[in-house]
């Protein structure tokens, strides 16, 4: 959510930031909504401002048995109180209004985000090459899976339907084994609480972090109000929706391990085979609740703790600075970390880790409350995959795969298979 005093004091810096993400002006539209809330305020205020007076004059009146004064002025007051509700509901529909279009718009980006209209404006931040030789060539990792009878998308769909999988046994495992080993790490190592929050919400948690009102057709609605929710970035940054924190408590760094759903209404063809694209998949997600000052070098250090996973993995990656044409609604600046997957001979998506400054905090209404008097403001947000499991999965078949159709489980993952170092085929 955007400030609307912000916008006031420079519209045209507005304006321009808008212009980055290939929006026409708002700026004088908002203000204009900002001028018929105003008016709305001010009328339903001098309405009761001028009952309060008359009531005093009506007091003085009758102190002074003037009846007739003291009936017309009652008159008066009577004619305000059946005006009130109606200026009240005015009053209402100019703030929602107001709050539906500033709801709509899309984050300011950071003056150092590289401007694009779509991914291929993006710009290679950093990247990670594995110790291990790259594969010219490899099986894709359906391909693997379902060789070994191990990963099964007829059963799914028969369950299901499109974009779901069953996976079995050492496939099974090593999933798990992944979600483990990246938690422990966080925990362990990057100083996150683990958390294990709800994943159905309620339309005010959906709102806070911006996946309502505008990605309804991307979500999956469980009825009576409910979501299932897409990320656990939604109940993890809500843990602090309307609080007040003392800046002593900052920053608040949460992890969770939750299956997440997403529609993927706006993917149709797109990664039709395999776990690259799922209504349901585990990811383990990082929220960081920081000191405006403070949110910038938050931000590195998220990317940091996620690339942390795939070092440890051995699996090589590299780090892109999102475009303002591609990064999302609620971010100010966004680096993907791309994963190698040899069976598509190509980079993939693993985690995104954004900060979101004080747009999501607006919407939640989570503020803080600063030290030497300086008084009360809100927090910024950032969100990061630390990292998607599926597509973890993913990336150890595919990089660890060896000529037989066998894969090798990574040095770090073996603890958590109970020893095992290679899955070969169907098992119970």
């Amino acid at each position: 959510m955007h400030d609307i005093r912000a916008i006031r004091e420079n519209p045209e810096a507005f304006d321009r930031d808008l212009e980055r993400r290939g929006l026409s002006p708002l700026s004088a539209e908002l203000i204009a909504l900002d001028d018929a809330r105003k008016a709305a305020v001010s009328a339903a205020q001098g309405a009761q401002e001028r009952r309060n007076a008359l009531s005093k004059e009506i007091g003085a009146a009758k102190k002074a048995k003037d009846e007739a004064r003291a009936a017309e002025l009652m008159a008066e007051v009577a004619r305000l109180k059946d005006e009130a509700p109606g200026l009240e509901a005015a009053q209402g529909e100019a703030e929602k209004a107001l709050d539906a279009r500033l709801a709509a718009i899309p984050n300011r980006p950071k003056e150092d985000v590289p401007l694009g209209a779509d991914e291929h404006g993006n710009v290679e931040y950093r990247r990670f090459d594995s110790s291990r030789e790259r594969l010219a060539q490899g099986r894709q990792h359906f391909e693997l899976g379902e060789a070994t009878g191990l990963m099964d998308f007829e059963a799914a769909a028969k369950l299901s339907g499109s974009r779901f999988v069953v996976l079995k046994g050492h496939l099974a495992r090593l999933e798990r084994a992944l979600g483990q080993f990246m938690l422990d790490l966080h925990t362990g190592e990057h100083g996150y609480t683990e958390v294990v929050p709800p994943v159905l919400v309620r339309d005010e948690a959906m709102f806070g972090t911006a996946q309502l009102p505008k990605f309804r057709d991307d979500q999956f609605a469980a009825g009576d109000g409910f979501w299932l929710i897409p990320t656990a970035e939604v109940p993890l940054t809500n843990l602090v929706r309307e609080n007040i924190l003392a800046e002593d408590e900052l920053p608040l760094r949460y992890t969770a391990l939750t299956p997440c759903f997403r529609a993927e209404a706006g993917a149709a063809g797109r990664d039709t085979r395999g776990m690259l694209r799922q209504h349901q998949f585990n990811k383990v997600e990082l929220v960081s609740i920081t000191a405006p000052e403070k949110s910038d070098e938050e931000h590195e250090r998220m990317l940091a703790c996620a690339e942390a996973v795939l070092k440890k993995l051995d699996l090589s990656y590299r780090v892109m600075t999102l475009c303002t044409g591609d990064m999302g609604f609620a971010s100010r600046k966004t680096y993907d970390i791309e994963v190698w997957v040899p069976g598509q001979q190509t980079y993939r998506e693993i985690s995104s880790c954004s900060v979101c400054g004080d747009f999501q905090a607006r919407r939640m209404n989570a503020r803080y409350r600063a030290k030497e008097g300086r008084g009360v403001g809100f927090v910024h947000t950032l969100n990061g995959s630390g990292v998607a499991v599926g597509r973890a999965l993913i990336a150890v078949m595919e990089n660890y795969q060896n000529p037989d159709g066998s894969v090798t489980i990574p040095s770090a993952l073996q603890p958590y298979m109970g020893g095992l170092n290679r899955i070969e085929g169907p098992n119970t």
